[in-house]
């Protein structure tokens, strides 16, 4: 069947994307905060829709194969998700609310680049992405091959979306200070494991 190479790229897409990660956490976080978050989606769709394509294009195997690249990333990731959890953290203790008057909404272009980095200095991105859906993309050729890429694609969009959107339905919830600590405290802690993950070897990402 036609439809069959879709089916299985948006699978194999939602499977990789849905897992709870760091970028997944700064989405929900800024969708709560109503911080730019439909353009934090976007960005994110757009980035997973290059680099999704680069891998089916066949670049996942050569950006493994260069494992000095692979370590600087590595820790350049670790080091950023690292700061950013120490924000989250400080935010926990601090405790907060979302008040209609707050007046605490970053700018638009504080948002685009931490959304950026969130997503382009953390590893397990590109290995979800370029790598791990590239090469399940191997056994698809020609059309199907374009149907994979545009399940996946498809998959990472819809996700997006309701990540985004799903923030802002929960906003009223996050009135109260112990919301805004226990969404913090998840946030901080995603941010460290996903380091730690980084840096020391056998640790589940």
């Amino acid at each position: 069947m036609m439809i069959a190479p879709f089916i299985q790229g948006f699978g194999a897409g939602g499977g990789l994307i849905v897992a709870i990660g760091a970028q997944n956490a700064f989405v929900l976080s800024q969708g709560v905060r109503g911080n730019h978050h439909v353009i934090v989606a976007l960005i994110c769709i757009l980035c997973d829709a290059i680099f999704i394509t680069a891998g089916v294009a066949g670049i996942g195997g050569k950006v493994s194969a260069n494992p000095v690249l692979a370590q600087w990333v590595a820790w350049g990731g670790a080091g950023f998700l690292f700061v950013y959890g120490c924000s989250s953290l400080r935010s926990a203790i601090k405790g907060g609310s979302l008040e209609a008057s707050d007046s605490t909404v970053h700018s638009l272009g504080a948002a685009v680049l931490a959304t950026l980095a969130v997503t382009l200095l953390n590893p397990h991105f590109y290995l979800d992405t370029v790598i791990l859906l590239g090469s399940i993309s191997s056994r698809f050729h020609g059309e199907n091959r374009v149907l994979f890429l545009a399940g996946a694609v498809s998959a990472s969009t819809l996700w997006f979306i309701c990540l985004s959107l799903g923030g802002q339905m929960l906003a009223p919830f996050f009135r109260k200070p112990i919301s805004w600590r226990i969404l913090d405290t998840l946030v901080w802690g995603t941010m460290w494991m996903i380091a730690a993950s980084l840096i020391i070897p056998g640790m589940p990402g």
